[in-house]
């Protein structure tokens, strides 16, 4: 799939915003601090969820995404997001102002925060045409990147270490049914064109002479030595860097470091994560 930069920053901000808004929710900070790390969070998730406005044909009609939620995991996802950060603005309020009403809209809305990133997963999990994300790894990896970019801003090292090793596993499980995922699930020119019963089937000619949204969204093709150093730089830049900076360095210092490499790390496993699902629609061209 065309790893189209709007949905790479929507996935890794989104993810890693409602992550540190759940953890706000659940734990309470007050006065200044909470209202900029109230602030940090929303700027994180909004960005997130504005940036894939951008990849819509007509960003403007972005509000037709809420009608179709009785089908839709995009239209679930957004009203999961609507509704959690509804739930989040009084407790940002209370922490900021010291109102007192107590951690119940943060727990609720840590609660949606899950659900909100769980849809966001489900969108790519849904689709059977993909293989590779077709697969029960693909929801634990969106949420370990959302739980460990929230702690990782929070600079808990106790919490966020263990966090991090939780998130290098489901990174691992994921890639190693991944790359077994197209075979596993049978497709062939053979079934994709129901020709199978007559023997072997090839491509001839293409069907047509130019490029077409097939071609360019559907059919991206990344080398096996670029994929694994895309690899490495994802675990590296997601894990092992953060760890270091969390268990080696203090303050605000640790945190800013450990964040900035994990981004850089989020968003090289989300580029691979669009770069290397396979369509079986490029059966139909002989891509696969």
């Amino acid at each position: 799939m065309n790893p189209a930069p709007s949905v790479i920053v929507f996935t890794v901000l989104s993810g890693m915003g409602f992550g540190f808004l759940a953890l706000l929710g659940l734990t309470g900070v007050s006065g200044t601090v909470a209202f900029f790390l109230w602030g940090l969070g929303y700027g994180l998730a909004v960005a997130g969820l504005v940036a894939s406005a951008f990849h819509l044909g007509n960003p403007q009609r972005a509000l037709l995404a809420f009608t179709q939620w009785r089908t839709s995991w995009l239209s679930r996802e957004a009203w999961a997001s609507v509704i959690t950060l509804g739930l989040f603005a009084p407790q940002a309020l209370s922490d900021w102002l010291g109102l007192g009403l107590g951690r119940g809209f943060g727990v609720a809305g840590a609660v949606m925060a899950g659900v909100t990133v769980f849809c966001t997963a489900m969108i790519y999990a849904q689709i059977r045409a993909v293989p590779r994300w077709h697969h029960w790894t693909v929801p634990p990896v969106f949420l370990a990147y959302a739980v460990a970019g929230g702690l990782v801003l929070s600079g808990v090292s106790v919490l966020a270490l263990p966090m991090l090793c939780v998130l290098g596993v489901t990174l691992a499980l994921h890639w190693h049914f991944g790359a077994r995922a197209f075979a596993r699930a049978g497709a062939t020119m053979e079934s994709a064109t129901g020709l199978g019963r007559v023997g072997a089937v090839s491509v001839f000619e293409q069907p047509h002479t130019g490029g077409n949204y097939l071609l360019r969204e559907m059919i991206h093709v990344v080398g096996r030595r670029h994929a694994e150093r895309v690899r490495m730089i994802a675990m590296v830049f997601s894990v092992l860097l953060p760890s270091l900076a969390l268990a080696w360095l203090s303050g605000g210092v640790a945190v800013v470091v450990a964040a900035a490499t994990y981004l850089i790390g989020a968003l090289a496993q989300r580029w691979l994560f669009f770069a290397e699902a396979e369509h079986v629609v490029g059966l139909y061209y002989g891509r696969r």
